[in-house]
């Protein structure tokens, strides 16, 4: 089924060429972005109030996927996979726990900073709200990769030959038989729960706190509405541009692998469109650290030029006097290193 679908529609070589091309892209600006991010919010987590613990979490989630990076852009460039099944299938994981990960915690991020808006007396952070978003992220943790097991157990099939798991991996992978129903029923399920609550949700909190920006009660900075409004309105652009297209593909990518769809044509445009929507997904890794960015007051005052200009005068070399033990007045030099954590703000 998986071979007929091939011959008629996207080409190996143009699936191997797209997924090469935009993990190569994605690979550096997403590996310096999430280590920088996580670098800065290591920094200002004990002052840092809004949502800072699901941003942790959500360059966590991206920072996975890029670390695994290399080895998919090495498969796809040299048709061959010579480091073994069980990194194969690690990877494949990988890629859908960065995807439905990233999902729950846009989510978490656009209801924090909503309610904050709503209610800031009640929401503003503190211990005991950081701890509940803590234990909110391990929850999500949980229920993520859980969930995401699926698709590598989907992936694995016991009639395949040994020979062929040392040689292909990720789109060359075998799909499992099951009966229409459960496939039809898993569907349904991922994309109430992995994509339409999150849309709901999402949107629901980028209105609210849109309307807000109209109302005189409430927080009464507008300066606070109007960044807790750029924050959620860049969670909900984030999540079209990256994973509306896939989960608005995949039900196609689906009647196709099961045979329900078997015109040549349609079966020609949802295989090369696919791929791209996969790319799309894993666009996330770059366009989160950009969100982060334009949307939180530590990453614009860290990356300004006054405060590259500071951070680059490690150590300054002053004279005065000073007195040693046998009361004989001297000169020496004292090397003051500057410190290189700025004074954290509201973010």
């Amino acid at each position: 089924m998986a071979n007929s679908s091939m011959e008629c529609g996207a080409g190996k070589n143009y699936i191997h060429f797209t997924y090469a091309v935009t993990y190569t892209v994605i690979l550096v600006p997403g590996l310096i972005g999430n280590v920088l991010a996580l670098w800065i919010f290591y920094i200002y987590i004990k002052e840092t109030k809004k949502a800072v613990i699901f941003m942790i979490n959500l360059a966590l989630a991206d920072l996975a996927q890029v670390l695994s990076l290399p080895l998919r852009i090495y498969y796809y460039l040299n048709d061959s996979w010579p480091f073994g099944e069980f990194i194969c299938m690690l990877c494949f994981y990988l890629k859908y726990v960065n995807m439905y990960a990233s999902i729950f915690f846009l989510a978490c991020i656009s209801v924090r900073r909503c309610l904050f808006i709503i209610d800031p007396l009640r929401y503003t952070g503190d211990s005991l709200k950081r701890k509940c978003d803590v234990y909110i992220s391990i929850i999500g943790w949980f229920v993520v990769c859980l969930s995401c097991l699926s698709f590598p157990l989907m992936r694995r099939d016991s009639s395949s030959t040994s020979s062929w798991n040392k040689t292909h991996c990720f789109t060359e992978l075998p799909v499992a038989n099951l009966t229409l129903g459960t496939g039809v029923t898993m569907m349904i399920l991922g994309e109430m729960v992995g994509f339409l609550l999150p849309l709901c949700v999402i949107f629901t909190c980028s209105w609210k706190t849109a309307m807000s920006l109209l109302e005189k009660n409430g927080v009464q900075d507008s300066g606070e509405k109007k960044k807790a409004f750029k924050m959620v309105l860049c969670c909900a652009i984030v999540f079209l541009i990256c994973f509306a297209p896939y989960h608005i593909t995949f039900p196609f990518h689906f009647l196709v692998r099961s045979g329900m769809l078997s015109t040549c044509s349609a079966k020609t445009v949802i295989l090369h469109i696919h791929p791209i929507t996969l790319c799309l997904a894993s666009m996330n890794s770059v366009l989160d650290p950009i969100m982060y960015y334009f949307t939180t007051d530590e990453f614009k005052r860290r990356f300004s030029r006054q405060e590259l200009l500071k951070n680059g005068q490690f150590q300054r070399i002053v004279s005065c006097p000073v007195e040693d033990d046998q009361n004989v007045t001297g000169t020496t030099e004292i090397i003051l290193l500057e410190s290189l954590t700025p004074v954290p703000s509201e973010s």
